[in-house]
């Protein structure tokens, strides 16, 4: 273990060093608080043995600083002649766990720490505990945010997402882009080279849309079967026709098979495009709603188009 020693005492640093060492224990020691709370803050120990009686700050104010300024407990052990009922209550209230009294004695000293060994090795156990937990609940966020089978962002991160964008576009009087957009003819892809090349497919034209936009605020999203949705914040009408054509031409350019339409086919997508600065009226549902028409008219037209 790392263990600080903050104590006026030179001589008692000493023995209690001596003593630590002995048992394979890594120390450091200062005279003083104001050094004591530099040097736990450089060394971050596993125990502090604190002496009550300072040069400046006494004990239990270097106790009550450590416990203010250092988010992780340390188990703090007072070193003092002082063992009436009401110093330990002083002590224990200013952050202390526990006491030595002075002189020290090796055998007590010895049985403390093998205490201690054990509180530190639960501590740490504790704390790689909790960080698994934090790692394991951020890693549950995100995949709660994601497409179980094409890894971009889902339904329900779309539609938290666009709300949020809508209403700071309207606050701001920003443009904003929204498209949606589906695979021409998926059905008969399906039905021609079954569902599990039908998810591969789905995979492929996530990606290359995904990979399509580059701006970090920008968002692509599965909002169902073979339905994809883009978010395209601060976009005006100009904007939207260059990215349109872009991902006309990016699904194109996969090049994937559709002999469910005609053994020279390609898989192609259809884009519904609305691009405007929205007023206070506009919902998240009529947004969808006019980007939706937009598809249908991009679909009767002939397919494999943007309309805006």
């Amino acid at each position: 273990m790392k263990i600080l020693i903050i104590d006026d005492s030179k001589i008692e640093r000493v023995i209690i060093r001596s003593y630590l060492q002995h048992l394979n224990h890594e120390v450091f020691d200062a005279e003083n608080g104001e050094t004591g709370i530099a040097l736990f803050a450089k060394c971050n120990p596993d125990i502090v043995l604190l002496g009550v009686v300072l040069a400046g700050i006494n004990g239990y104010q270097v106790a009550t600083q450590i416990r203010q300024q250092f988010a992780d407990w340390v188990p703090i052990i007072f070193l003092s002649g002082k063992t009436a009922p009401e110093d330990v209550m002083i002590g224990i209230q200013a952050g202390g766990d526990d006491y030595l009294p002075k002189p020290i004695q090796k055998q007590i000293l010895i049985a403390k720490m093998t205490a201690m060994e054990r509180i530190a090795a639960m501590r740490t156990q504790l704390l790689k505990t909790k960080n698994d937990l934090e790692l394991a609940n951020e890693e549950l966020g995100r995949l709660a945010t994601l497409d179980g089978l094409t890894g971009i962002a889902n339904r329900r991160h779309l539609d938290i997402t666009v709300a949020k964008e809508l209403a700071r576009a309207q606050r701001h009087q920003q443009p904003l882009t929204f498209i949606i957009a589906d695979i021409d003819f998926f059905k008969k892809y399906n039905d021609h080279y079954g569902h599990i090349q039908g998810d591969e497919c789905l995979k492929a034209v996530a990606s290359i849309l995904d990979n399509s936009l580059r701006r970090p605020f920008e968002l692509v999203a599965r909002y169902g079967g073979e339905e994809f949705c883009m978010l395209l914040p601060n976009t005006d009408t100009a904007g939207a026709k260059l990215v349109a054509e872009k991902l006309v031409n990016a699904v194109r350019s996969l090049e994937l098979s559709h002999e469910g339409i005609d053994e020279h086919a390609i898989v192609t997508m259809s884009f519904g495009v609305i691009s405007q600065i929205p007023d206070r009226s506009m919902t998240v549902k009529s947004l969808m709603l006019q980007a939706d028409e937009k598809l249908y008219q991009a679909k009767e037209n002939g397919r494999d188009r943007w309309v805006l």
